[in-house]
């Protein structure tokens, strides 16, 4: 990576930007297709040239510098879209709009709940969004620009990626539902065996999914809602559908929280019960052998026989009268109801 230092004796501003900052970038036909453009043709752009899409590595520090001093846009908006952490949220500039969605992670090895955040600024004919982790949506707008079926405007590819993004949220949470399922039908058959933790991971992810969802809802409400020249009536039409999916997810990560604790307290009641009968069994048994024990104790009898006895059929005699107590205790536990 080379630049030139804003110190020492450099008297130019200019930078040799990387191709590593700049993941992908297209002049937008207006047909669904594009050309990719690099940082050459990004810098002598011009409106008329056709709507101009970029997607930056925000971690780039070439990419900063562009935003900061050759972007042509506000400081606020090169803050907003350099931001290390953001919440879901519209927010209206000067000149654009401020958009920060979320995305599950679908990167190899992450958690799906660990969600990636995708940084928007729509302005005029311009579309400039930033990430530091890959997002799988992203590359799906790119595979149809490619095939011709992609956004034919900024705010078409805006509205694009919005609803790829929330369609691989719903694949992740259909994916909840049917684990929730499935561990129904293992309580149900009686296979318990690590039930309680990964319904605990159920719960989680839900939980941690839904605190960006929400937010993320709102965002999309307030994106259709607003009045901007930016959004036309087809994209806006779009986004209130996108809103409206967002709505249900939320409802849907709603309803497998509360399954999934339905289930665990269905397994603590079922564990319960086990513990319960099972300490019941023990107190029967306990009844059963205690008063015997009190009499071969009241009796002196231990290994070697009767004390002070030398008949062994008075020893087996008492074995026999203990029997048959313990027999007349077990049927009187069942008159009784207790067995």
């Amino acid at each position: 990576m080379n630049w030139f230092s804003t110190g020492g004796t450099q008297k130019s501003s200019l930078v040799t930007l990387d191709e590593r900052g700049l993941i992908a970038g297209y002049v937008l036909d207006g047909k669904g297709g594009g050309a990719a453009v690099e940082w050459d043709t990004i810098r002598t752009w011009a409106p008329e040239k056709g709507a101009l899409w970029l997607h930056l590595n925000r971690a780039d520090k070439t990419v900063r510098h562009w935003l900061m001093n050759e972007a042509g846009i506000e400081k606020e908006v090169a803050d907003a879209l350099l931001a290390p952490d953001v919440r879901p949220r519209v927010v209206p500039t000067a000149k654009g709009l401020i958009v920060n969605l979320k995305g599950i992670n679908l990167n190899p090895g992450a958690d799906p709940e660990d969600m990636v955040a995708l940084r928007c600024y729509l302005e005029g004919p311009r579309l400039i969004t930033t990430r530091q982790r890959r997002i799988m949506a992203i590359d799906d707008i790119r595979l149809r620009i490619k095939q011709g079926a992609g956004p034919k405007d900024a705010s078409d590819a805006l509205v694009m990626i919005a609803h790829s993004l929330m369609v691989r949220i719903g694949h992740v949470l259909e994916e909840m539902g049917d684990a929730v399922d499935e561990l129904e039908d293992e309580l149900i058959a009686g296979h318990s065996a690590k039930l309680r933790d990964r319904l605990g991971m159920v719960r989680r992810r839900a939980v941690a999914v839904r605190r960006h969802l929400a937010p993320q809802r709102e965002a999309l409400t307030r994106l259709h809602m607003e009045s901007s020249a930016l959004i036309d009536d087809k994209d806006r039409l779009a986004l209130r559908e996108i809103a409206d999916s967002t709505t249900r997810y939320v409802e849907d990560l709603d309803a497998v929280r509360e399954r999934a604790a339905v289930l665990q307290d269905e397994w603590a009641g079922r564990l319960a019960e086990q513990q319960n009968r099972n300490s019941y069994l023990l107190a029967v048994v306990a009844g059963v052998v205690l008063p015997l024990t009190l009499i071969t104790a009241v009796l002196g009898v231990n290994i070697g026989g009767m004390h002070e006895g030398h008949a062994g059929e008075d020893f087996w005699t008492l074995v026999c009268v203990l029997a048959g107590l313990g027999v007349a205790q077990i049927v009187l536990y069942r008159l009784m109801r207790w067995l």
